[in-house]
């Protein structure tokens, strides 16, 4: 596990941001979201230390500015952000229909 964000982004393929539950910042682990992004927000700079190919993802809903600059997240060729959060239904919907086949008496895949 890593303790150091720069040196996990180090030759990375794939880059997945997470929301920032900013009910969970008031316990003292980050004073600030500005202080959380200088430690921890995927900026043009840090997204460098991965490969030049690496896609940049994040499941939303996306705090802009905290977790990842707005640059990162609208880069049209790294970011995969719109076309995940688009088939983020379908796909749950897709799996829960795999999940349930059994339980409903349809027939394949499980």
């Amino acid at each position: 596990p890593y303790t150091d964000f720069d040196a996990a982004l180090e030759g990375a393929d794939v880059v997945m941001m997470l929301r920032v539950q900013n009910e969970r910042m008031a316990g003292g682990f980050i004073p600030s979201t500005r202080e959380f992004h200088m430690r921890y927000g995927l900026t043009p700079e840090r997204l460098a230390l991965a490969r030049p190919d690496a896609l940049v993802m994040h499941p939303g809903p996306m705090n802009r500015g905290v977790e990842i600059d707005s640059s990162v997240a609208d880069d049209p060729v790294r970011s995969a952000i719109t076309e995940q959060v688009e088939m983020g239904v379908a796909v749950r919907m897709a799996c829960l229909d795999v999940l349930t086949r059994r339980s409903r008496g349809v027939e394949g895949w499980a």
